[in-house]
């Protein structure tokens, strides 16, 4: 079975393209993960083939490294459209990180707009690769009526809904064709001693050296040649499927690509859990392949199926892709063999999340429900991820973008019965002192039979920044015994958990200096008890601050947004550190700066209206500094006070 994962930009006619492959040559068979990885299995020239259509835009670009994970090729479908070049960045620079032979599609070429040259210029920005134009559009008036393709020289005209007719060359074509040609070869000579010397000596090489040549590079991922064609008529369709089958590299070459371990039988790229079914593990099969049955990973995998997810097989041969049910210790994003697992590459796994919210189950029946359907999620999904929030403790969820958020939403609630509400994470502001402040407590309390008395001194003094909590004794002659000073410090640090304005308190050192107790009446309680208010009393005379933590921001973008970063990043307060060109990725940039966290939510808002869903950033906690401004509310107080 041969394998391609088609990318690209939202409403580029991804799936239009796949769809209309697939009924070239047989009935196809689909398989949806959580509608945003569509799989066509269909039949071409008597040969097993496998689409992978992954959406488009930045929510979905979570799938897109798993998919060519178990491909054998890419295609980046395109817009007819220079100015839309920069929506294709991203998916460009995956497939170099990848190292995936790669075919570039210009799609809509019945209704382009710019030139093809500038279309390819614009995208060679974004490729350190060179693209290579393999066909040339025939052109009637403003209309693209066909194409010539510049290998062979054969002129093609489109017929809608039918295989293109082949033609002779216009005259008018004549010396466009020749100039074009020439600059193919003059590219493909680089790369073969033979073909240079025939170019030298004038000679015109045979299209079937040429095809080979061109086959070899592409393999080496040495060049992307770019098709072009009309998804929605059928355009070009089949040039594009006779470059994969006879140029795209067979499986044992892609499986080398993957440096999968020698003993490896499986690759597993994606997964869904569907309802009434379960764990669904979708599967490539690699090395000996797998049977049903089979130990993978440790264990033994349950049933396999074809993508139709009814049709029960035996086993998956080498390069073959089927699904894996009651299987539910593998996960995606893995290689097995039959006792243990390799991840995929880095480039395989998912950007940092989006966007994170607070969320919980709307009826407290469905808490533990939510807790296990929530970890299920995650090991199944590349763009999840899970934590808990230290202020409320209820879980945090991190996804690509609202829209991924929304379609999680919805699975929770088609696939396991479950509504749930979110709610933004707040911030995690910080409290601390700037004056140092000597303060005693005495916690009296009769009630009948044996009191409560503990009498404690102490002094709260502000630390350096990052310096945490401190703890420290100088009580002379025993006025308070040795073994209540540990409940005077566990006293300290409950008090520190809530500052005067609701939020823990940092950098601050508390010395116990002196104190009283009472033979009968004292006990760990009563010092717990006494420290607990001593500090919190204490506090407010130190001249307390609220602390907001500050980010750093590592910001990728395509060199044509960075502009639009600079007043962003003023506007939410930031401070920016600079920027330059990614020695990695042609035509990106890395964009550093500080921001308050609190303006967390806006960045990523911003970032993908002002790059139009190509940017992305990764956050990391920097450090803490005085928050100059209204004071935020604190849920911590509203509750206390309500």
């Amino acid at each position: 079975m041969r394998v391609f994962t088609v990318l690209g930009p939202s409403q580029s006619g991804k799936t239009t393209l796949v769809e209309a492959i697939s009924r070239l040559d047989g009935r196809p068979t689909t398989f949806d993960l959580s509608g945003t990885v569509h799989l066509h299995g269909f039949s071409y020239l008597d040969e097993p083939w496998c689409a992978i259509d992954v959406d488009g835009g930045g929510d979905a670009l979570a799938y897109a490294g798993p998919a060519m994970a178990i491909s054998d090729a890419a295609v980046v479908v395109v817009p007819p459209d220079p100015d839309a070049a920069v929506l294709c960045a991203p998916y460009l620079r995956l497939v170099e990180e990848a190292g995936i032979p790669c075919f570039l599609f210009i799609n809509r070429m019945d209704n382009p707009n710019g030139r093809i040259r500038d279309i390819i210029a614009a995208l060679q920005t974004y490729c350190s690769h060179h693209i290579t134009l393999r066909q040339v559009p025939i052109r009637e008036g403003e209309a693209i009526i066909g194409a010539v393709d510049l290998i062979s020289e054969r002129a093609w005209k489109y017929q809608e809904g039918q295989p293109s007719a082949l033609i002779e060359l216009p005259q008018s074509m004549a010396d466009r064709e020749a100039e074009a040609r020439t600059e193919l070869l003059e590219t493909l000579s680089d790369f073969d001693d033979n073909l240079l010397e025939q170019l030298i000596e004038d000679k015109q090489p045979p299209s079937a050296e040429i095809y080979d040549l061109a086959a070899q590079v592409l393999q080496n991922h040495q060049l992307i040649p770019a098709c072009l064609g009309a998804a929605s008529p059928g355009n070009g369709l089949t040039r594009l499927m006779k470059a994969l089958r006879h140029e795209a590299p067979e499986f044992d070459i892609a499986a080398d690509r993957d440096a999968a371990p020698e003993a490896a039988r499986a690759i597993a790229g994606f997964a869904d859990v569907k309802k009434h079914i379960g764990k669904i593990i979708v599967l490539r099969g690699l090395g000996d392949g797998i049977k049903a049955h089979d130990p993978l990973g440790g264990e033994t995998v349950g049933s396999l199926t074809a993508l139709d997810a009814k049709t029960q097989i035996d086993g998956l041969k080498a390069g073959e892709i089927g699904l894996a049910v009651k299987s539910d210790h593998l996960n995606p994003g893995n290689i097995y063999d039959s006792s243990d697992s390799t991840p995929l590459p880095d480039w395989a796994t998912a950007h940092p999340v989006a966007h994170r919210q607070v969320v919980s189950p709307a009826h407290e029946r469905d808490d533990v429900r939510l807790s296990n359907a929530l970890s299920r999620l995650v090991e199944i999904d590349p763009g999840l991820t899970l934590e808990q929030d230290e202020l409320s403790g209820h879980a945090v969820l991190g996804s690509q973008g609202p829209q991924h958020m929304r379609r999680v939403i919805a699975k929770l609630a088609e696939d396991f019965g479950i509504e749930i509400e979110t709610s933004p994470v707040e911030t995690a502001y910080r409290e601390t002192i700037r004056a140092t402040v000597e303060h005693r407590h005495r916690h009296r309390k009769q009630s009948g039979g044996a009191g409560q008395f503990a009498d404690v001194v102490i002094s709260v003094a502000p630390l350096p920044r990052g310096s945490g909590f401190q703890f420290d004794e100088v009580v002379k002659g025993g006025a308070v015994p040795k073994n209540y000073i540990p409940s005077v410090e566990q006293g300290a640090v409950d008090a520190l958990a809530q500052g005067p304005e609701g939020f823990p308190v940092v950098d601050v050192k508390v010395t116990l200096h002196d104190g009283k107790h009472h033979n009968v009446d004292s006990s760990d309680f009563a010092f717990r008890t006494a420290g607990k208010n001593a500090v919190r009393e204490a506090l407010p005379q130190a001249k307390p601050v609220v602390l907001q933590p500050i980010l750093n921001a590592e910001i990728h973008v395509p060199s044509a947004f960075v502009g639009d970063l600079v007043p962003t990043i003023s506007s939410l307060q930031g401070q920016v550190l600079g920027f330059e060109g990614n020695p990695n990725a042609p035509g990106w940039e890395i964009f550093n700066a500080k921001l308050p966290a609190v303006a967390e939510d806006e960045l990523h808002r911003t970032l993908a209206s002002a790059t139009r869903g190509t940017g992305w950033v990764k956050l990391q906690f920097d450090h803490y500094e005085e928050l100059r401004g209204p004071v935020p509310k604190s849920a911590a107080r509203e509750a206390a006070n309500a």
